[in-house]
């Protein structure tokens, strides 16, 4: 099992200082709107790679008006043990990571832990634009691959350097050719790792016995089929360089798929759904991102819930529940009253968010 079993907060968010215990059971965290219970999750979102569950960057993390840093410390339980993790920023500074007393690369932290989540602005998942749905299928990418990340970052940061070019419309070949190595080694890797996570995800939605619905997925581009390979899309980057000028933009590659899912029982596309369907998809993908993670890597991963009630029937949120429990995860989920749990019982532990002066504090409740 993997498990955060101490979390500490120093000025994060509206968190001057907050700490809380935990003993493997499902995390069951209420209070009033404006609390800062999602800032909890935020804390716990940032224990993997990246900028967490508001991709936030570490200065608009740190708690106002003091804005002096912030800094948050984890005990971690893990398969090969304990661990203790400590991630901080001073002021304006890119955060830093440091794992059992040693600085380590955030990438380190990947390894360590998975981490999934589920937030209300991704109930428009379905309905909004591509970017959100890349995010989505990347984010489960680097859930199994913690190395997904580092290409996504090389292939970005090369485009954007390309693109600068394009704008310019400057017309050295062998620029352009330095660039499109690198976009076209790093797309070929992001490429491969979005095929395997969705033959895993699809294969992981297989045979479950469960209340949420199974998405077909699929990836589709706007211009066609995406060229297959490294050499391939280095010879698609270099061909485009024209049409790619006029535009000023690059046209071509792996930042321009879409992923589709199609509620699979109706044969209705996912953008099409109700709002509780499409709601009940997304949970269905979160809830396979995590078996097939307990089974590639001998343990589930935290899951992250904010206000996961909203959009399910009494029913479905026990469903969710007990699917958690068999998993054997520790989630931690947020809502506004400790109801909205109650068919946890005491198999989930509970914490109440309450604020004064501005101060938020974290307590746990009911003794449990």
């Amino acid at each position: 099992m993997v498990a955060v079993t101490a979390l500490s907060l120093s000025h994060f968010r509206s968190h001057r200082r907050a700490r809380m215990t935990a003993d493997g059971r499902p995390v069951a965290i209420f209070g009033p709107n404006g609390a800062g219970k999602t800032n909890l999750l935020e804390a716990l979102s940032i224990l993997s790679p990246g900028r967490g569950l508001r991709r936030a960057s570490a200065e608009e993390m740190a708690r106002r008006p003091e804005s002096l840093g912030w800094k948050i410390a984890a005990d971690l339980a893990a398969p090969d043990g304990l661990h203790e993790i400590e991630t901080w920023s001073e002021g304006a500074a890119a955060r830093q990571v440091r794992i059992d007393g040693k600085a380590a690369p955030q990438l380190a932290l990947g390894r360590l832990v998975r981490v999934l989540w589920l937030i209300p602005s991704m109930d428009r998942l379905w309905i909004e634009g591509a970017d959100g749905r890349r995010r989505f299928l990347d984010r489960a990418a680097l859930s199994f691959r913690p190395d997904h990340g580092e290409a996504v970052l090389t292939y970005e940061k090369a485009m954007r350097e390309r693109n600068r070019l394009l704008k310019d419309e400057v017309r050295n070949a062998g620029w352009y050719a330095a660039l499109e190595a690198r976009m076209a080694e790093a797309g070929a890797r992001i490429q491969a790792a979005r095929a395997e996570t969705l033959t895993v995800l699809s294969e992981a939605q297989e045979g479950a016995e469960t209340a949420f619905p199974a998405a077909t997925l699929s990836l589709e581009q706007p211009e066609g089929d995406l060229p297959e390979g490294a050499e391939d899309l280095a010879r698609a980057l270099a061909e485009g360089r024209g049409r790619d000028m006029a535009a000023g933009r690059t046209l071509t590659g792996p930042h321009r798929t879409d992923l589709a899912a199609v509620y699979t029982e109706k044969g209705v596309p996912a953008r099409d759904c109700s709002t509780g369907e499409q709601k009940a998809l997304l949970i269905s993908l979160i809830l396979a991102n995590a078996r097939a993670l307990a089974h590639r890597v001998g343990a589930p991963p935290l899951l992250l819930l904010d206000e996961v009630a909203a959009h399910l029937d009494s029913s479905r949120r026990a469903a969710l529940y007990e699917e958690i429990l068999a998993l054997g995860a520790q989630a931690w989920m947020t809502g506004t009253g400790p109801e909205l749990f109650a068919e946890f019982g005491d198999r989930a532990q509970y914490l109440e968010v309450t604020e004064a002066d501005g101060v938020s504090d974290v307590a746990v409740a009911g003794g449990s």
